[in-house]
């Protein structure tokens, strides 16, 4: 029995350093960002309690305007899920099928992933540029002037172009994830559908996808909450504007808690946020459930 005891200390006693950590990092921060969102404050004086006033001011003010930006990120949400997974599961397939090149394709693919989102929204930065960015310049060179636009800074083509290099950004990271469930997938299961006369298509359908179905589940998560979440590369490219047009949760929250100094309702959206993220996750799990 003593023996059983000191097991279980010396366990407790290793997992302690991580549990410290994992509560100071995300358990710590979550209660507080939950107890903030319940007061009026400012960042510098007493918080005062105001209940539940933050989240009715939410939804309701239109000086905040809460629900464009859920709509421009659950728009990210299903671009990500129909346009940047499908192709980055087809990239997956092809890839591996012992290709030439496979392990250049592979980290090309994935650059993009590695490389700091601040430089990636300079450089689509420089593409957008009105004056001598590429893609403008290769419109003109087309004989298409008349589509060369503004492309940041007009609010009705703003919304897509901030899209278009997110989704680029992370599709080598979706593709890294399928491409090892799909080398995961028996090798025998390939044959003998080959054998039975099925093609590279029906293998993939019937065998391969069906396979690597909780690597699905898992990069849907990702790019649902992700999408959720996005900030940074917006925040780079327009900072939410031009006219709110591009405005998404997380540059909404950064604007009220450093800009206004509206501690308690930045804190409202990071606990929105937060549910938002748990209840997609729960959904998405609950979609992909399978019989035993």
């Amino acid at each position: 029995m003593k023996k059983n005891w000191s097991y279980r200390l010396n366990i407790f006693l290793f997992l302690l350093p991580a549990l410290i950590l994992f509560i100071g990092v995300l358990i710590a921060p979550i209660i507080m960002s939950a107890y903030y969102s319940f007061t009026k404050w400012n960042g510098l004086t007493i918080p005062e309690f105001i209940g539940i006033k933050n989240y009715v001011e939410l939804f309701s003010s239109k000086s905040i305007n809460i629900m464009r930006a859920l709509k421009n990120a659950m728009l990210l949400a299903v671009l990500s899920c129909f346009i940047q997974l499908p192709f980055a599961l087809w990239l997956a397939l092809r890839l591996a099928r012992h290709i030439r090149g496979e392990r250049f394709f592979l980290s090309v693919f994935f650059m993009p992933v590695l490389i700091s989102t601040v430089v990636i929204g300079q450089l689509w930065l420089k593409i957008y540029n009105p004056d001598y960015g590429v893609l403008n310049m290769a419109l003109r060179g087309a004989g298409l002037e008349n589509l060369a636009k503004i492309w940041l800074g007009d609010k009705t083509t703003a919304l897509g172009a901030c899209f278009v290099p997110i989704l680029w950004q992370y599709v080598g990271y979706h593709m890294l994830l399928m491409y090892a469930g799909i080398k995961g997938v028996p090798p025998e299961l390939n044959e003998a559908a080959m054998l039975d006369g099925c093609s590279e298509a029906q293998v993939s359908r019937y065998i391969i996808i069906p396979y690597i179905r909780p690597i699905l589940r898992v990069s849907v998560i990702f790019a649902v909450t992700g999408s959720l979440k996005s900030f940074d590369l917006i925040y780079v490219l327009t900072n939410g504007g031009p006219n709110h047009a591009t405005e998404v949760p997380s540059t909404l929250m950064i604007n009220l808690l450093f800009l206004r100094n509206r501690y308690g309702m930045g804190s409202t959206i990071a606990v929105m946020l937060i549910v938002l993220c748990f209840v997609f996750a729960l959904l998405i799990n609950l979609a992909f459930k399978e019989e035993k």
